[in-house]
């Protein structure tokens, strides 16, 4: 395996939804109306960028299912995502970046921050580590960093199960690498979470446009 650079700046990535009504966030509908539910997806969005704008970076790219708007933010590189399952989608976005350490975050967590991904930048992120795993409380992961990106460590996983986090986790430690964890965070798929993410972030535009 390629030694990695403790100065080498990672790129760090996004995957999310264009936060439009029935595209995004359909298990907030109800008690949340479809308008309700995108316009939170974007408060989401946009304090996901604004944390990834924060941190030190070779590139910042948000691997997007739709079209740009309002939400985003200079600074920020637009691809579109790839076809197929999840797991096509994020060995894709791990593919187009293959040069150097990555660090890929999904819309679900409005409540990271730089000091959260602080050990994952820190200069000595990556000495004796090849990946970092971020588990999420639903069994799914919300981030996950690869010094040397390589696409097959995600193809045909089962993704949007209980045991995804598992899955991937054990894919990475079966291919050899050395797996070092960031905290346990809970996504927000449901109206409970969203409560639960808020009080965790009361700042955040999430919160804030939840307690209107």
């Amino acid at each position: 395996m390629t030694p990695v650079s403790a100065d080498g700046l990672m790129a760090l990535l996004v995957i999310a939804k264009e936060p439009r009504p029935g595209h995004v966030k359909t298990r907030l509908t109800p008690p949340f109306t479809p308008a309700q539910a995108a316009a939170l997806a974007e408060a989401a969005l946009a304090d996901t960028l604004e944390t990834v704008l924060r941190c030190p970076a070779r590139r910042r790219v948000l691997f997007l299912d739709g079209a740009p708007g309002r939400w985003l933010p200079p600074g920020i590189e637009v691809v579109p995502q790839a076809s197929g399952g999840l797991d096509e989608r994020l060995a894709a976005a791990f593919a187009a970046v293959a040069d150097g350490p990555a660090l890929l975050v999904g819309m679900d967590t409005p409540q990271v921050t730089s000091k959260l991904l602080a050990p994952v930048l820190d200069p000595g992120a990556w000495r004796e580590c090849d990946a970092w795993f971020g588990p999420a409380e639903d069994g799914g992961f919300w981030a996950l960093g690869l010094a040397e990106p390589d696409p097959a460590l995600l193809r045909d996983i089962p993704m949007s199960t209980a045991y995804t986090g598992a899955a991937q986790r054990h894919r990475l430690t079966r291919a050899g690498l050395r797996v070092r964890d960031l905290p346990l965070l809970r996504d927000v798929d449901t109206a409970p979470d969203a409560a639960e993410v808020a009080a965790t972030a009361p700042g955040s535009r999430f919160a804030t446009l939840l307690k209107r």
